[in-house]
């Protein structure tokens, strides 16, 4: 897909007008996080060829195996890269900067990598583990990995619930089946000082408080260009 025509798509998820979310959540922000900028982003020609290069990866696997349901590219930008590179841009509003230690990032139930793959493209610097059940799309989701050569990846090709390693400075989930289920896992794998992304639909904000009794969440940020998606953000509350 022509990168230009990417770019412009994409231009609406990548501005921040509102001020840090969590502002109050924390005193002290984690190494993940710095003050955001109200600037709208601007994607590198090296990123948006990456975009291109997974799109055309992503609709030849979709004629093998049920990746997406949207079939259109244009289409794919906005609803996949366009909400995940609004999460990377609300969790990363700086990129490039010089963070004390590597960000370790799990992206829960991957499924075709978003969140997860958009954010690593966005915020190269961070240590990514795509957790996905599905051996197939964990499979795709290696090789789409190594055509961008994309570094510090590791598919869990397994059961969330079954993955022991350290708790993650930012955890994101989207789009999960037995959301229910999927969020109280979720949030036992963030840290101390972490955050939980959730991309979900304003109706499943109501569930947010009996699923996840232990943090504090931001106000919503509507996802641009659709009637009923958000992005919030929790952090553990302090005891």
């Amino acid at each position: 897909m022509d990168t230009i025509r990417i770019a412009e798509l994409l231009q609406p998820f990548l501005a921040i007008s509102n001020p840090d979310p969590l502002e109050d959540c924390h005193s002290e922000p984690s190494s993940c996080h710095s003050e955001q900028s109200e600037e709208s982003a601007v994607l590198t020609q090296t990123q948006l060829q990456n975009i291109s290069t997974y799109i055309d990866i992503l609709l030849r696997w979709n004629a093998r195996i049920n990746l997406t349901a949207i079939r259109a590219e244009e289409e794919i930008v906005t609803r996949h890269f366009g909400e995940s590179l609004f999460a990377a841009r609300h969790l990363f509003p700086e990129r490039g900067r010089e963070r004390p230690r590597s960000c370790s990032v799990i992206d829960l139930g991957s499924g075709a990598g978003f969140p997860g793959l958009p954010i690593k493209i966005w915020t190269p610097d961070i240590e990514l583990t795509l957790i996905e059940s599905n051996q197939k799309k964990a499979t795709f989701l290696r090789e789409v990995a190594r055509q961008l050569t994309l570094t510090d990846i590791n598919v869990f090709s397994g059961r969330a619930e079954n993955f022991s390693n350290a708790p993650a400075e930012a955890v994101t989930l989207r789009a999960v089946e037995r959301f229910e289920s999927a969020l109280p896992i979720a949030a036992r794998l963030v840290a101390p000082t972490g955050r939980l992304a959730l991309l979900i639909s304003q109706a499943q904000l109501t569930q947010l408080s009996d699923l996840t009794p232990g943090f504090k969440w931001s106000p919503p940020l509507p996802i641009p260009l659709s009637a009923s998606r958000i992005l919030v953000i929790g952090v553990p509350e302090k005891t």
